[in-house]
């Protein structure tokens, strides 16, 4: 399962191009470098890790062979194969019953496993080649929390309104022109005072710490 991340010398001059951006252009794969650059380098719950970015690179990797050799993967079957292949605490008997199913539909396995990178590689790739970087909030923590949770909140409000709609156009339900309310309270149990999360974050806390 090695993932060999050795830089490869680039086409002309003296520069070398990572392995990332050869794979990338190998298996046509164009739309994944902004993709990855706008996952690292977001905030609250778009970001993605390096550890993330990295498997999910070799999945798209593992899917486009799949795909080549004719396997059609249904939804969730690229990561169950990846998990597979890949996790430590996969027994030996499933990781060979899955080489070899892949093996039989021509996918080369050894030669897709060299090509999987580690989250190094990817950081390489976003730092050095696309110039990428994750810049620290140094705002305070309660106010980039606070964003984080409005948005959370603001996502819960638009999936149950459409969830709503989808319900009432199916007639599984009567009602009229609606609107949701996400409303989010904290209640202390110590001392029994209850905030809106916003006046919590913004007062620094509830009575106990007055």
């Amino acid at each position: 399962m090695g993932m060999a991340d050795a830089d490869d010398p680039s086409d002309g001059g003296s520069g070398r191009r990572t392995k990332v951006a050869r794979l990338i252009d190998e298996y046509e794969l164009t739309t994944l470098g902004p993709e990855m650059e706008r996952r690292w380098t977001s905030d609250g719950d778009d970001r993605l890790s390096l550890r993330a970015l990295a498997d999910r690179f070799n999945q798209r990797l593992l899917e486009a062979k799949m795909t080549e050799a004719g396997m059609q993967p249904l939804s969730g079957e690229v990561e169950n194969t990846y998990r597979l292949l890949t996790d430590d605490d996969v027994g030996s008997a499933d990781e060979t019953r899955t080489r070899r199913r892949l093996e039989r539909n021509g996918v080369d396995v050894e030669r897709l496993q060299s090509d999987f990178v580690t989250y190094q590689a990817i950081r390489t790739y976003l730092k050095d080649h696309r110039g990428a970087e994750h810049a620290t909030d140094d705002r305070p923590r309660t106010v980039v929390e606070g964003e984080n949770i409005q948005r959370l909140r603001g996502r819960t409000k638009t999936v149950t309104e459409g969830r709503l709609e989808q319900l009432r156009s199916a007639d599984n339900i009567r009602l009229g022109e609606f609107r949701v309310f996400a409303e989010l309270n904290v209640l202390c149990e110590d001392c029994g005072a209850r905030y809106e999360v916003e006046e919590l974050l913004e007062r620094g806390g509830c009575e106990c710490s007055s």
